[in-house]
């Protein structure tokens, strides 16, 4: 008898891909079978409405070590016979239920993506997105999720000894409801020792090592990600629960496995649990598995074939050995006080023979379950996204309050202000490879033990810009991430990317979705940057009310001398302060698209944001070249602010003064628009000739700001800086130092608290 809709609702299936599954089996599925099917072909584990879109992305590069979905992470080469393992995934949807533990078993989750590549985790970064944490009902949700994120991060990285070093959080009203929890992890490895998830050999033995199954995240990730929000209290059992100090245990078992040389293959259970883990490791060998299921360790009685099978408990990993290198495999584990059972062997057939005991539970071909239907759907923009991206900025008016409290205004703002009360809470300096950690440089910088190099690492993304036009705002977030590379000297080598949308059934979120996709490939190319692994959300919106649009890009450079390396802060007195890239004779009004000046002081999320790419890559390079030669003493992007924020942190960080004066029209666009392809650098007078030859043999704009000195922001902006309040607002900004730190550095907080 056909299944109910009720039924195919519970697991996320529609009534034509339940056909779909009864054509391909030739019989209609039993219930075990169902479940497997459901979690397979959610948008967590089949990307549906992503696959085919996701081919635009450049995979390959000379550096690049595995191709992209092959494995759990990519793996780039950075020489010296290393490779770094990384990848951003999302916990989104888990995370909006229970912040605290979906949060946590984020983290824990992608920590065994990169173990299973055989990689020791080296470094954590996160992408967080909550709604604004104002005074009010929502507020206060807003502000526990908020809470919940931060402290579930903070507890499970700080537990198993992975610092922390870098991250972004933002906060806009369509985040309410919809927190947005993107966790990214960075692993080294030698590369003869890259580890594999595909069970190529039959007649090897499948290993459970890890945590007892319990009936935790049954359809947890897997079904929470093919769904909205209506109801959060009926999720909530859905939600995994982790335990750091075993995944601590854990990583040392597995790695210490992995070198006996007697573990063939390694796969986390991460969603859809033993479901996924052993599916995807036949599928990527063209292998079956058969699994006993009633020799899995449990930590519930009663548990049934179908609960053991999607239980999402964490801190697991399926390892497959040899039959004669069994009893070495488990010694380790054992040394580790961890379990591990054996419980199935890998067969040539590709099918997946399910048992419990000596009854069959599921017979399945192993293609049909690993390939998910793709659709590939129309899209176009509303009406009202047109009108939006098209309103007439020139009609804005200039704030009455001047250009020092709009400054003011700026840095206390949640996305401006200094994210320390967050950072603080985590440990950014275990395991002692970090360089330059959070707050004091525009990408985490980690020196590589035994090499002279060190890798650069960053994530970063703009839901307003990808509002306004995703085509646009998918290029402009992969410039800035590498600008933010950049800045420290890394040439971008390779990009992961965590794209978090709304319903792609309807025909405004797949527009966003498919031309978002389209601009970060363009980008992606323009850098050299393969797209090496990544992840998908979707259905990220409650009664019809859609997070922006926001595709969250992790980058991986490297800088071949450590040395060679500078922060955002001014170092010292006495420098010059210049711009690279764009300059202010023809900074508009337009310049203000998308900024978070037209938020704040406006209220308006309006116009057609820009980006030449080819001027951006010549801008990064001269910036990396310039550092390398030693002529740059500090760089930092223009982004979310504008120019004077830029400055003003620049000064807040070397706790050093700046005075500098500007020729242009309108002040507000020139402070506060965030025109792309712009980085404040500090360098010695003395080398500016060698700077300036240095841009003009790349055709990059060079404009002299001013210089470091005294406790005091000075920046005044005029008609030919004549400084007269002509251009229609008050020209100066002057500031204490220590006035514009104490906004910036205590506002969060503030809001938070």
């Amino acid at each position: 008898m056909p299944v109910s809709q009720e039924v195919l609702d519970e697991i996320a299936l529609t009534r034509a891909e339940y056909d779909l599954i009864v054509e391909r089996l030739s019989r209609e599925p039993n219930a075990v079978e169902l479940g497997m099917f459901g979690a397979l072909w959610s948008e967590h584990c089949g990307y549906k409405h992503s696959r085919p879109l996701l081919r635009m992305f450049s995979h390959t590069s000379p550096v690049v070590l595995s191709e992209t979905g092959a494995e759990n992470a990519g793996a780039v080469d950075i020489g010296d016979g290393l490779a770094v393992v990384f990848k951003v995934e999302s916990h989104n949807h888990p995370s909006a239920v229970e912040p605290f533990q979906g949060a946590a078993t984020g983290v824990g989750g992608i920590v065994r993506d990169i173990l299973a590549m055989g990689a020791r985790p080296i470094a954590l970064l996160n992408s967080l997105r909550f709604g604004p944490l104002e005074d009010s009902a929502q507020g206060s949700v807003n502000k526990h999720l908020f809470g919940g994120v931060v402290r579930g991060i903070s507890w499970y990285g700080n537990c198993i000894g992975v610092p922390d070093v870098g991250g972004e959080i933002y906060f806009d009203p369509s985040y309410s409801h919809n927190p947005l929890v993107n966790a990214m992890c960075v692993g080294l490895i030698e590369t003869e020792r890259l580890a594999s998830a595909a069970a190529r050999v039959p007649g090897s033995v499948l290993l459970l090592a890890g945590a007892d199954t319990g009936r935790d995240g049954i359809h947890g990730a897997s079904g929470l990600a093919s769904r909205t929000f209506e109801e959060e209290a009926e999720l909530r059992p859905t939600v995994q629960v982790g335990n750091p100090f075993l995944e601590k245990v854990l990583i040392e078992a597995c790695l210490e496995a992995l070198d006996t040389g007697a573990v063939l293959a390694i796969q986390d259970l991460g969603a859809a649990g033993l479901t996924s883990a052993s599916i995807e490791s036949a599928a990527r060998a063209g292998r079956g598995v058969r699994i006993d299921l009633s020799q899995v360790h449990r930590r519930e009685t009663g548990m049934s074939a179908y609960e053991v099978m999607l239980s999402e408990s964490q801190e697991r990993m399926l390892l497959v050995t040899l039959p004669e290198r069994v009893a070495e495999v488990k010694a380790v584990f054992e040394r580790w006080d961890v379990e591990c059972r054996e419980i199935g062997q890998v067969i040539a057939e590709p099918e997946a023979q399910i048992f419990d005991g000596s009854e069959p539970v599921a017979h399945l071909p192993i293609r049909p379950l690993s390939e998910a239907p793709a659709y590939r759907l129309e899209g176009q923009p509303s009406e009202e996204d047109l009108v939006r991206r098209d309103m007439p900025l020139a009609d804005i008016p200039l704030p009455e309050c001047g250009p020092a409290e709009t400054l003011l205004r700026l840095l206390a703002s949640p996305n401006v202000a200094s994210k320390r009360a967050v950072y603080r809470q985590y440990d950014h300096q275990v395991q002692t490879n970090t360089v330059a950690g959070p707050g004091g440089s525009d990408a985490a910088v980690l020196r590589v033990k035994g090499t002279d190099k060190a890798i650069t690492v960053a994530v970063d993304g703009n839901g307003r810009h990808c509002f306004l036009d995703p085509y646009v705002g998918g290029q402009i977030a992969v410039a800035e991430v590498c600008r933010n590379l950049s800045c420290t000297g890394a040439r971008p080598l390779a990009l992961t990317d965590c794209l978090n949308f709304g319903n792609p059934l309807r025909p405004d979120i797949y527009y966003q979705l498919e031309e978002c996709i389209r601009g970060m490939a363009l980008a992606s190319e323009t850098f050299d940057a393969p797209v090496v692994s990544g992840n998908v959300s979707l259905f990220n919106e409650t009664q019809g009310q859609a997070v922006h649009p926001t595709p969250v890009v992790g980058a991986l450079g490297l800088i071949e001398d450590a040395t060679k390396t500078v922060g955002a802060g001014f170092p010292s007195e006495g420098l010059a302060v210049a711009l690279l890239g764009p300059g202010l004779d023809a900074a508009t009004e337009q310049d203000l698209a998308g900024s978070e000046y037209l938020q704040v002081m406006h209220g308006l999320t309006a116009g057609q944001p820009s980006i030449d790419l080819d001027l951006e890559r010549r801008v990064q390079e001269v910036c990396r070249q310039a550092i390398a030669d030693g002529l740059i003493r500090s760089a930092h992007d223009c982004s979310d602010g504008g120019l004077a924020v830029a400055v003003a942190e620049s000064c807040i960080l070397g706790g050093v003064g700046f005075r500098g004066v500007l020729d242009a029209a309108r002040w507000d666009a020139a402070l506060f628009g965030e025109k792309q392809s712009r980085i404040v650098i500090s360098l010695d007078s003395a080398d500016l000739p060698k700077l300036a030859d240095l841009a003009r043999s790349r055709g990059v704009p060079l404009l002299w700001l001013g210089r470091t000195g005294s406790d005091r922001l000075v920046l005044r902006v005029g008609d030919e800086a004549t400084n007269d309040g002509s251009n229609g607002g008050p020209p100066a900004i002057d500031l204490p130092v220590e006035r514009i730190s104490e906004v910036w550095t205590q506002s969060l907080e503030a809001a938070s608290g």
